[in-house]
């Protein structure tokens, strides 16, 4: 593979990797605060014992449950990218290395 293609791919998954990483960012957050927000609702419909309280609390849970299969999506793809960069740079620091 030539050079020029090379540093292409490469600057292609480094701009990839900025953008999984800021939204990796902002789902921990997110998870954080669903997790939060899940437990508040389970205690309120312990306190409650209404089926409005239960419904809330299985709601507040599927959301949190939601952005923890996201952020395991996300750290999927950083992994991958992670993974596809140092194959890139192994490529290209062999070529470097035998040219003459």
């Amino acid at each position: 593979m030539s050079r020029s293609i090379l540093q292409r791919r490469l600057l292609d998954v480094s701009e990839r990797l900025k953008r999984v990483r800021a939204e990796l960012a902002v789902a921990v957050e997110q998870q954080h605060f669903l997790e939060e927000e899940s437990e508040e609702a389970r205690l309120r419909a312990l306190v409650s014992e209404t089926p409005l309280g239960d419904a809330e609390a299985r709601e507040a849970r599927r959301h949190a449950e939601a952005m923890a299969r996201h952020r395991q999506t996300l750290e999927t793809t950083l992994t991958e990218l992670l993974t596809e960069q140092d194959t890139l740079l192994d490529r290209m620091a062999n070529e470097l290395s035998s040219q003459p």
